[in-house]
């Protein structure tokens, strides 16, 4: 929901460096940045459980986040801006947040949940998400956690752009609308099975080759023996002729 807004307690820093780094998250600590509106920018750490808290919160990503820096008694009313995970962990290892007026508009990313199931789908359509993000305007309290796309009417071959996805009060759309495609529903893809060559009428297989799907008779690898060729008992047989 827009104009969540969350208390984060937040420890100030005393170095920077990857070695600082490394030993805050060892203590469960997440390193991070604090940008001021125009002020000087802080080096914070914040403990990982708190941070999860207000991330998962109602507001989500997009809520407001009072912070305050330890041993003060002022708030900066900030926003996450930018976080980085752990590759193998895929926890959370740095964050940004800057600080806002809550007063002017700011630019954000908002997810774009569909909803609903196509009547297409029932027939055979299959839904494919095309955008799953769009970009936005808003005054910080504005800032939908996400957008719902009712897809429910789509047939098989239409298509949903964010020139038909509803306005939302004091939300500006900043994509294009007709360029910015959200959802399809296609026919599924079909793979075809590739079919046995033919030989065409009049024409022969080479000596040997037997047609595509046909056995061979039974004997056919065998090949007649050559005149003056041995025999199994070593012996040369004339044309005409039976040895012995």
């Amino acid at each position: 929901m827009a104009g969540e807004r969350v208390k984060l307690q937040v420890k100030e820093r005393e170095s920077r460096g990857s070695a600082d780094a490394r030993r805050l998250r060892r203590e469960g600590l997440i390193p991070g940045v604090l940008y001021g509106n125009g002020t000087k920018a802080y080096a914070i750490c914040i403990p990982e459980r708190e941070l999860r808290r207000v991330l998962s919160g109602a507001g989500g990503l997009h809520a407001i986040l009072d912070v305050v820096l330890e041993g003060e008694k002022s708030t900066h009313a900030s926003i996450l801006k930018d976080s980085q995970q752990a590759p193998i962990r895929c926890h959370i290892s740095h964050v940004d947040l800057h600080e806002v007026r809550l007063d002017q508009t700011i630019q954000a990313s908002v997810n774009i949940q569909l909803v609903g199931e196509p009547a297409g789908a029932k027939e055979g359509g299959v839904l494919s998400q095309v955008q799953r993000e769009i970009n936005v305007e808003a005054l910080p309290m504005e800032i939908p956690e996400h957008i719902d796309l009712d897809v429910s009417g789509m047939a098989i071959g239409d298509t949903l752009r964010l020139a038909d996805l509803g306005p939302m009060e004091g939300v500006t759309y900043l994509d294009s609308p007709e360029e910015t495609v959200l959802a399809t529903v296609t026919l599924p893809t079909r793979v075809e099975e590739p079919e046995p060559e033919e030989v065409p009428e009049g024409e022969e297989l080479p000596e040997g080759e037997v047609p595509e799907g046909e056995e061979a008779p039974e004997g056919a690898a065998e090949q007649p023996a050559e005149p003056g060729a041995e025999t199994a008992s070593g012996e040369q047989g004339e044309p005409g002729t039976t040895p012995g």
